[in-house]
C-alpha cells in the first residue's frame, strides 16, 4: 500500500470526480469506489447473481447487466432495497478498494468513497489516513443534480436524503472543500492539500 491513504468523499454531484481528478492531473493514483462498483457487479461476479436473486430478474438488462437505471429508481423509492443492496456491495467494494490501495506507487494514494459515511467511515475502512470532504449546500447539490441526470426537483431531493447529512460527513473530516465556485478554482486547492499530503506521507 501507498505510506499514506487519502479518502475524498462527499455528497452527490458535490463535485468529487473534479477533485480527485485535479489530484490525478498532479501524479496521484485514484482508486474509485464507483469503478469497485461497477466491477463486483460484472456478469459472472457473485454479486450480481445475489442481486437478481433478491431483487428478481427485473434488476438486469436485456443483455445479462445490471439494470442501474431501474436499480436507482428502486433503492431510492425504498429505504430497505437501499439497506439490502449496499449490504450484497460495501464489503466487496471495501475490499475491491483495499486491494488497489495496496498496489498502489507513489507517496500516497487518494481513494474515492462516495458512500464512506454511509458504509461505516473510519470503523469500516480502518486503512485510511485522512479523510477530504467536497462539501456544498444542498440547494446548489440539487440545481447541480437536475441538470446532470435530468431528474426533476422530487427526485433531486430524494437523492440527496437518501444519502448521509453533511453534518455527518463533516464530522469525518480531516479536511473540506467548500465546492461552490468555479471548477477552476479546483486546481490551486489541490495543489495545496497535494503539498500537505506529501509532507505527511513523508
Amino acid at each position: 500500500m501507498a505510506a499514506y491513504v487519502v479518502a475524498v468523499t462527499g455528497g452527490v454531484a458535490s463535485g468529487k470526480s473534479a477533485v480527485t481528478d485535479a489530484f490525478a492531473s498532479l501524479g496521484v493514483v485514484v482508486a474509485d469506489a464507483d469503478v469497485a462498483a461497477r466491477a463486483v457487479v460484472e456478469p459472472g461476479q457473485p454479486a450480481l447473481q445475489q442481486i437478481a436473486d433478491h431483487f428478481g430478474p427485473a434488476s438486469l438488462a436485456g443483455d445479462g447487466r445490471l439494470d442501474r437505471a431501474a436499480m436507482r429508481e428502486r433503492v431510492f423509492a425504498d429505504p430497505e432495497a437501499r439497506k439490502t443492496l449496499e449490504a450484497l456491495l460495501h464489503p466487496r467494494i471495501r475490499t475491491w478498494l483495499e486491494s488497489a490501495c495496496r498496489a498502489a506507487p507513489g507517496p500516497y494514494v487518494v481513494v474515492a468513497i462516495p458512500l464512506l459515511a454511509e458504509g461505516g467511515g473510519r470503523t469500516a475502512y480502518p486503512w485510511l489516513d485522512r479523510i477530504l470532504v467536497v462539501d456544498i449546500p444542498e440547494a446548489v447539490q440539487r440545481q447541480r443534480l437536475m441538470q446532470r441526470d435530468g431528474v426533476d426537483d422530487g427526485m433531486a431531493r430524494r437523492m440527496v436524503t437518501a444519502q448521509a447529512s453533511r453534518s455527518d460527513r463533516l464530522a469525518l473530516a480531516d479536511d473540506v472543500i467548500v465546492n461552490d465556485g468555479p471548477l477552476d478554482s479546483l486546481a490551486g486547492i489541490v495543489s495545496r492539500l497535494d503539498a500537505r499530503y506529501r509532507r505527511l506521507a513523508g
